[in-house]
């Protein structure tokens, strides 16, 4: 596979990396989402989760080569997961991407796999 064949070779790791920093800030004084973060982990949490977006949009291998198979549903199961959150989690995710200006045409694509995602970590009615 050609490397600018893939999403992170065209939008950056550097600038997907930020967009999750940009998250980040945003999640840790969320009244929401926030809360259902580890205080003590706040590091390891966006390492992961920068890991996965690159990986899954092409990147290095870090996270399988760390974490194995996502299992996203499985490792979200703890947190009570409704529309509130899923709701929450996209608005601020869409806010970080355009902080760091992920660009078009590759914005929907992202937008839309994480819309899918946050979907399916649904685990509660509303």
């Amino acid at each position: 596979m050609d490397e600018l064949s893939t999403l992170c070779a065209r939008v950056g790791e550097t600038k997907l990396r930020e967009m999750v920093t940009a998250f980040y800030r945003r999640v840790r004084v969320d009244d929401v989402i926030g809360t259902m973060y580890p205080p003590d982990d706040w590091e390891n949490a966006e390492k992961r989760l920068a890991d996965f977006i690159v990986y899954r949009f092409g990147g290095p291998q870090t996270y399988i080569e760390e974490r194995g198979h996502p299992r996203l549903r499985g490792r979200h199961m703890p947190f009570s997961i409704g529309e509130a959150e899923r709701d929450r989690w996209m608005k601020l995710m869409g806010e970080a991407m355009r902080e760091v200006a992920v660009p078009d045409p590759e914005a929907p694509v992202i937008e839309t796999f994480f819309a899918q995602v946050a979907d399916m970590m649904r685990n509660r009615e509303g």
